[in-house]
Order: C-alpha cells, then structure tokens, then sequence
C-alpha cells in the first residue's frame, strides 16, 4: 500500500491592524487546504504569527511531500517573521542532519558542486503571493523597477533555501494589482487549477502519485 501524501501549508501573514488583516492571505490558505483534503492529501499548517516549535516544524517538513508558503509581498520580499521562521527552522534541520549535512561539495570528489548535499530530494516547493505590483511589472525589461526580472528572480533568496535541501522549486501562483483589481475572485477560483496542474492531481482521487 502506497504511503498516503502529505503537504504542509505555511501562512506567513503577519497582521497589522487597521491596516492589513491577512484576510485575502487567509482566503488562499484555506483554498489550498479545501484542495488538498479534497485529493485526500493529508493537511499539516503552520501559521507563523500564532508561534511555532522549530523542532515540531522540522519535523513537518520531514513528512510533507509538499510545502507550499502562503506570503504577502512586503517590501519586495516576505514578512520579516518568516525570515525568522527559516533561520531558526533551517538551522535546526542542519544542527540535526536531516535537511543537510553538508553543502554538497567534498575533497573526495571535486566535481561535486555547491549546493547539493541535501538530504530532501523528491520534495516540492511553491510559493502563492499576494501583491500590490501588476503582473506587467515583471519579465519587461522596459518597467523601470524590476527591469526585466521576474517573480522568480525576486523570491531567489526564498526558494534558493528549499533547493539547498534537495526541494524541486514548482511554478508559483501570484495574485497581482490586490489593490487596483475588482476580479480577484477570479485568482481564488484559479488556484486549485494551478495546483492540480502543478503537482498533477486529479480531483477527489489519490491514484495519482506526485512525481
């Protein structure tokens, strides 16, 4: 019997009030959890703000085949919390051995590159944003900001920590222009379809397997 899949959804809001109350954050957290419990994909949450044990997290990360961050974009990057989240999660999984030992390289063997001694290959990763920036503000080496750089080039520092691991880093789904748009219902009625054709699900069953 084929061990049952598991992801971990990871809410990295942080509330500021009368100012922003992570609803929107929320709505595509719970989206995701309805997705997956649907598939029959076991739900493991964190959310950042309500506190966490590093251990506890390492060890979520150990069981999930999925881990999916939830962030707002905030100063063209996470919430500060969740920069805490990693160093204290990460450092704990290194401290143990479980996510890495090393960082791949060795004197046995030089043609081993940095970057490649994580112990978590066969791992997923992904990344859902909510933005205040237009979508056109990416890939268009014309937009004075960004010039020519995009979504993925920006969240490098995120992701670059999962790969390090071994993580396979999936195609994120980003919810843009939060504040100028009246269709964002749309983006939540997107992102199940995004997920099912990321991590090739089919509704409702678990025949299919992730990889």
């Amino acid at each position: 019997m084929a061990k049952a899949k598991k992801v971990l959804l990871i809410n990295s809001h942080l509330t500021y009030p009368n100012w922003t109350e992570g609803t929107l954050n929320n709505a595509f957290y719970q989206a995701a959890k309805d997705f997956f419990r649907s598939t029959s994909i076991e739900v493991l949450e964190t959310t950042i703000e309500d506190g966490y044990n590093p251990k506890e997290e390492v060890q979520k990360h150990l069981e999930a085949d999925i881990v999916i961050l939830q962030m707002p974009v905030n100063w063209f990057g996470a919430p500060w919390i969740y920069k805490k989240y990693v160093d204290e999660v990460f450092n704990t999984g290194l401290f143990s051995k479980t996510f890495l030992t090393d960082d791949g390289r060795t004197k046995d063997d030089p043609t081993k590159q940095y970057g490649t001694g994580g112990h978590l290959q066969g791992k997923k990763f992904m990344i859902c944003a909510t933005w205040n920036a237009p979508a056109e503000a990416f890939d268009n080496p014309a937009q004075p900001l960004m010039q020519g750089k995009s979504v993925a080039d920006l969240f490098l520092n995120i992701t670059s920590n999962y790969r390090f691991c071994g993580y396979e880093i999936m195609e994120g789904f980003n919810c843009f222009d939060i504040f100028r748009r009246s269709d964002i219902a749309k983006d939540l009625e997107n992102y199940p379809l995004h997920l099912k054709e990321v991590f090739r699900l089919s509704h409702l069953s678990q025949r299919e397997n992730l990889n």
